[in-house]
């Protein structure tokens, strides 16, 4: 599943690319994958003329403002001949990639690629094409005016972003505070860490030294702030190696991503760990598989209980 790295790569690479173009049309070709409005027509409807200003990134979700051109009454002390051509709001599209999900930049003459769920067709003849193989994925068109969490109500219930102001000490311990689960499941939370997933909460759990096991209620500040600050390390560090590509995950360009080939642990069962050489271990937690280094990780209990 495309985690906050792979989502963020994809946000910037469709900065680069899609940006003050008129969205001309469309083709829904799987209309469940529109989860607003009901129908592909009126998805459809919806984003027709509108130009794309700026991707924004909550958590996993992808949100494009939106705009609309259209002309302005002539003012008659301006002194100008013909109107003025203004912008109003023209919504908000918004995306989730879920497991499979990937959006592409492309030429319309390359030809379809096998799961394509929907098509977006821009003034500047290329098209984003979003495909899906196992059609979890989602699209959503919210109306000018209207607040995008009101519509993609998940966004109500994402907690602090790990690259927000609000991703303090403070916050995380708050969090984390006399919960009786392990670790490794909180951060797995939305509600905990913001766009968090099975990839990097191993990664993170790694370079602060915390077994994913460990009890919440058992870590003291320190591994706390040392986790929060792991969290942020190993986020930045796929953000700029493009991602994972474990499975299927490519960016807008169709390239995959790097960080895969020097994880630390995840998906390294039974390999050397690269700091003691120890076989690193795979257990399962609430059904997730967990990758850890017994020898770095060791098993600590609060000392200020």
């Amino acid at each position: 599943m495309p985690e906050l790295p792979e989502v963020e790569t994809v946000r910037r690479g469709l900065n680069q690319v899609t940006l003050n173009q008129e969205i001309m049309g469309g083709d829904v070709l799987l209309e469940r994958t529109i989860a607003h409005p009901f129908s592909g027509d009126d998805f459809l409807t919806g984003l027709k003329g509108t130009v794309i200003n700026q991707w924004h990134r909550r958590g996993k979700y992808l949100l494009a403002e939106l705009s609309r051109s259209h002309l302005e009454p002539l003012n008659p002390d301006s002194g100008l001949q013909t109107p003025e051509l203004g912008q109003s709001p023209g919504g908000w599209l918004g995306v989730h990639l879920r497991m499979t999900g990937q959006l592409l930049w492309t030429d319309p003459s390359v030809p379809l690629q096998k799961h394509t769920r929907s098509r977006l067709f821009f003034d500047s003849g290329r098209e984003l094409r979003f495909v899906d193989q196992r059609t979890f994925g989602q699209m959503w068109w919210v109306p000018p005016h209207t607040p995008p969490e009101t519509i993609i109500t998940g966004l109500q219930r994402l907690g602090s972003d790990p690259f927000s102001p609000g991703f303090t000490l403070e916050y995380l311990a708050g969090q984390l505070k006399n919960r009786r689960r392990p670790i490794k499941t909180a951060l797995l939370d939305q509600s905990v860490v913001a766009g968090m997933g099975n990839i990097y909460a191993d990664e993170a759990l790694f370079i602060a030294g915390v077994q994913p096991e460990t009890l919440c209620a058992d870590l003291n500040l320190d591994q706390i702030q040392r986790l929060r600050g792991a969290t942020i390390k190993v986020l930045q560090a796929s953000i700029d190696a493009g991602g994972t590509t474990f499975s299927n995950f490519l960016n807008v360009q169709g390239i995959n991503g790097n960080y895969g080939g020097v994880a630390w642990v995840y998906n390294r069962a039974g390999q050397a760990c690269r700091v003691c050489t120890t076989p690193i271990l795979r257990l399962k937690l609430a059904g997730r598989s967990s990758h850890f280094c017994p020898q770095c990780q060791r098993l600590e209990r609060r000392a200020n209980r």
